[in-house]
């Protein structure tokens, strides 16, 4: 969730279609209230950049979650460039 979090910020701005999609997928995922609490600051401050890094995300979920991420990217009917160039980014980063 700290990288959808973190894309969802690329444009420098969540806009609210984004924090429902965020939302719903954590409901989706079932976490812990703690865990939502995380969720919602990270869509109110962007995670540090430090804590964002692509490798710690298992091989076997790296489609799965390049998915979600162009789901939440188009969740407001816009893909900002800043948005598009971070899925960019990430896609080549993980070698999917």
């Amino acid at each position: 969730m700290r990288f959808i979090c973190s894309v969802a910020w690329a444009d420098l701005e969540v806009r609210p279609e984004e924090r429902e999609f965020a939302l719903k997928l954590v409901d989706r995922l079932g976490l812990q209230q703690d865990e939502i609490s995380q969720v919602k600051s990270w869509l109110e401050v962007p995670p540090r950049a430090d804590d964002v890094d692509p490798e710690q995300i298992p091989r076997s979920h790296r489609a799965l979650f390049l998915r979600t991420l162009r789901e939440l990217v188009t969740a407001d009917g816009e893909v900002d460039e800043q948005e598009q160039t971070s899925i960019d980014l990430l896609e080549s980063l993980l070698n999917v």
